[in-house]
């Protein structure tokens, strides 16, 4: 194994173990957040209200050595609000310039809070920065930080004052994650934790910026076999032919899938992609890029019934 693919499987593992200090009972949740930063992709954190979505944000930002800032989505919020504008700039000779001032998204991580609260435009505003690193305002474009990683969260179960996240705007978003309810022993733990103080004032950045961005290079170098491959393809053709969806995965899908199964493989501590990375990632991957038809809309977990049968349908190589 080379020494990139195994300082980033390390850092991976900080990161984990540094962050599991704020958040208890949601390993599985934590691990695919990291996959998806080493990933170089976004994240939709869809919860309940109280969960520990926010805290775990800024658990991962504190443990990473991150720059976080944090949007709350309203309806009122426009894109400026998030990308920043140009203002009239008066210098001291009475000159008068156009100057940028920039808004919360120039940050490492952002975090936007509810984001099915924003108006169609200002997820649309959004959207050009999760799909192209950039700002554009006034002709000119400004290049957003690196890493650049978009957190958003939203409640599943509100729709009043809400507006539902376009498909090419979900479609931007690496993975959808859920934390879940812990069980009464780790809920125990996190409210004997809090008692004195918040474990946020705790933590301590264990990598930077610049090893972020190594080990996200080190990701595209994790090798697999065209039987790994073929099984990537044949899961995309599967859910394009399922009968329960109106329509399946694009390509993007497809290559989020094997970039998400990739930097799964670092954090296992591999330079070498299986079958299990792919299927680990797969749920997180693409339940939010399924749509099932009929009356199956109304069933809550349709599309994860659905992704249970594509992965037990689709064989394997071997």
């Amino acid at each position: 194994m080379n020494e990139q693919i195994t300082a980033a499987g390390a850092l991976a593992e900080k990161l984990i173990a540094e962050t599991k200090k704020v958040i208890l009972g949601a390993e599985n949740a934590l691990r695919l957040l990291v996959t998806a930063l080493l990933a170089d992709g976004h994240v939709l954190l869809e919860d309940l209200p109280g969960t520990g979505k926010t805290t775990l944000v800024k658990g991962i930002a504190a443990a990473a050595g991150l720059d976080m800032r944090r949007v709350q989505g309203t309806p009122d919020l426009m894109p400026q609000d998030i990308t920043g504008f140009d203002m009239l700039d008066i210098a001291p000779d009475g000159s008068r310039t156009m100057a940028f001032r920039e808004g919360p998204v120039f940050a490492q991580i952002l975090l936007a809070d509810e984001i099915n609260r924003m108006a169609p435009r200002t997820q649309a505003g959004l959207l050009e920065c999760m799909a192209e690193r950039q700002v554009t305002s006034g002709g000119n474009c400004y290049p957003l930080p690196k890493p650049f990683f978009v957190i958003a969260t939203q409640n599943p179960i509100e729709m009043q004052g809400t507006f539902p996240l376009a498909e090419a705007q979900l479609d931007r978003f690496l993975m959808r994650l859920s934390l879940g309810t812990p069980s009464p022993e780790t809920e125990r733990e996190i409210l004997s934790g809090r008692q004195l103080a918040d474990p946020l004032e705790t933590l301590s950045a264990v990598t930077d910026a610049d090893a972020v961005l190594a080990a996200q290079q080190a990701v595209r170098t994790v090798t697999f076999s065209p039987d790994v491959l073929e099984y990537i393809t044949a899961l995309t053709a599967a859910a394009r032919a399922h009968k329960k969806l109106r329509y399946g995965l694009s390509t993007r899908a497809a290559l989020a899938l094997m970039r998400a199964a990739q930097a799964y493989a670092v954090v296992a501590g591999r330079d070498f992609l299986l079958p299990d990375d792919v299927k680990a990632v797969f749920p997180a991957v693409c339940t939010h890029r399924l749509h099932v038809s009929g009356g199956l809309m109304q069933e809550q977990n349709a599309a994860d019934a659905v992704i249970a049968e594509l992965l037990a349908q689709t064989p394997v190589k071997k």
